[in-house]
């Protein structure tokens, strides 16, 4: 994972996915006294950023003949599933996910409607994933990993290149952080040249936790976004590639995100997922201050909820 295959994937991909904007934010917004800028990946097919590294996963395999008569499968929270069945779908290939019954109905309708076979699993995401490893085994259907695999990381890296286009003189990108996999392919592409910071809440944290502890550790994950953002173990590539580029952490509390996702609708009209509107909350909280002059790049990476959760 480096910029050359992360270049290399942007032009793959390009076909299958949008090319999402960004917006300037006036300064007070989020409570920051300059001017912060909101990369609206919510607007990304399937409603977030997944389907960057579902598309690059499948491509590839599918260049190289990899691809079996039982398709692909995948465990999600909900997000990395649909976009792995709407890559499947415009592939013409058939999907089975896997979902922990936190996930919400908004999302297990949309995989229903994309063409794929939801199995629905008790417990969270790892319990989710450890039935989908368990049936990819017996059917042999390609394994798309929704934040720990090259390939997906890769592909999830290309919003990183999406913003250096778009807001060259950027120095901090702040991101919601699950498995690890978005700011991964984020720090991927930046470097150690740009701050990234990974946004998780305090009820699920493996990165932070990984930190404390030097490796990943498995820890309980709960909360307002516990669907998105749930993963009890953060990716052993992802981690090994935040550490090696210095990316940060930070913590948001649960009420912090569903403020944040108020706010964006009152002001925005945005109508933002709590696991989309994590790093958002971290500005307008006050966990992430920044310094003067300081050029911010804020993810706004998903929009899958029940708009009445938000709007009230």
């Amino acid at each position: 994972m480096d910029r050359t295959a992360i270049a290399e994937a942007a032009v793959r991909i390009a076909p299958h996915i949008r090319r999402t904007p960004v917006a300037e934010i006036e300064g007070g917004l989020f409570g920051t006294i300059e001017p912060v800028v909101a990369k609206l990946e919510l607007l990304q097919h399937t409603g977030s950023f997944k389907p960057r590294g579902a598309f690059n996963r499948t491509l590839l395999a599918a260049d190289a003949g990899a691809i079996p008569d039982a398709g692909v499968i995948a465990a999600s929270g909900g997000n990395h599933g649909m976009a792995v069945a709407f890559a499947a779908r415009s592939l013409g290939l058939p999907a089975e996910i896997f979902v922990p019954e936190v996930a919400p109905e908004i999302k297990v309708a949309k995989l229903r409607e994309f063409g794929a076979t939801v199995n629905i699993v008790e417990g969270i995401y790892d319990n989710a994933y450890t039935a989908c490893a368990e049936r990819a085994e017996q059917t042999g259907a390609l394994l798309v990993h929704p934040f720990d695999q090259p390939d997906v990381i890769t592909g999830q890296g290309t919003m990183a290149l999406e913003i250096e286009d778009q807001v060259p003189d950027v120095d901090t990108v702040l991101m919601s952080s699950g498995g690890g996999g978005l700011a991964a392919g984020a720090a991927a592409w930046f470097g150690s040249g740009k701050r990234i910071v990974a946004i998780e809440p305090e009820t699920s944290c493996c990165f932070a936790a990984a930190l404390e502890a030097g490796e990943p550790v498995r820890v309980p994950a709960s909360g307002v976004a516990v669907d998105s953002l749930g993963a009890g173990i953060v990716g052993a590539l992802a981690f090994d590639t935040l550490v090696a580029n210095g990316a940060q952490s930070l913590l948001v509390t649960d009420d912090a995100i569903a403020e944040t996702q108020r706010l964006l609708w009152d002001r925005m009209r945005l109508v933002v997922e709590p696991g989309g509107a994590a790093a958002a909350a971290a500005l307008q909280s006050g966990a992430y201050a920044p310094a003067a002059g300081e050029r911010v790049v804020v993810v706004i990476c998903g929009s899958n909820t029940d708009p009445n959760n938000v709007i009230g």
